[in-house]
């Protein structure tokens, strides 16, 4: 399997700015108050972002194991899915975050930072999600060497890859 692209993270990161910024306007535009995210919903991406990497070394530790206790390829596999969409949703939540605060920052009349805070927050614990997806999705990767003897092109290019192997 390929690594996440990089351009596919950067659009859901525009998808994120976009839609933040347009929710700040629309609010503004009807004579609402800013929409301010609670500092938990940062707590509990950078909590989602931990949980991430622990799951990635544990896996990491048991394919370098040389215990010969096969690993489970289905656990590699979700493994790499949650950390591709963590790499989605950090980008998602950073760029939301990054689009409220880019539109209370812009006006001419600075707000409170109370109003501002939790938005640069939450645009700091998206980056920090982003950052453990990709960690996750690299300690998913299969380390050279094991196989290679068997089947040269797993690692090199080849059409068939091994279980687990991002």
């Amino acid at each position: 399997m390929q690594r996440t692209s990089p351009l596919t993270v950067a659009t859901f990161g525009v998808v994120g700015i976009g839609s933040g910024l347009l929710l700040q306007l629309l609010r503004s535009t009807m004579g609402m108050s800013p929409l301010v995210p609670p500092v938990s919903l940062a707590l509990t991406v950078i909590v989602l972002g931990g949980v991430l990497v622990t799951l990635g070394v544990s896996l990491r530790r048991a394919v370098t194991r040389k215990s010969g206790k096969p690993v489970n390829p289905f656990h590699a596999v979700r493994l790499l899915a949650g950390a591709r969409a963590g790499q989605f949703v950090g980008a998602l939540i950073g760029g939301f975050g990054g689009g409220l605060a880019l539109q209370l920052l812009t006006r001419s009349v600075m707000p409170s930072a109370a109003s501002w805070a939790p938005m640069l927050f939450v645009l700091g614990a998206g980056i920090v999600l982003l950052a453990c997806g990709v960690v996750a999705e690299m300690l998913c990767r299969v380390p050279p060497g094991s196989g290679d003897a068997e089947n040269p092109d797993a690692h090199g290019g080849g059409t068939e890859a091994e279980p687990g192997a991002a």
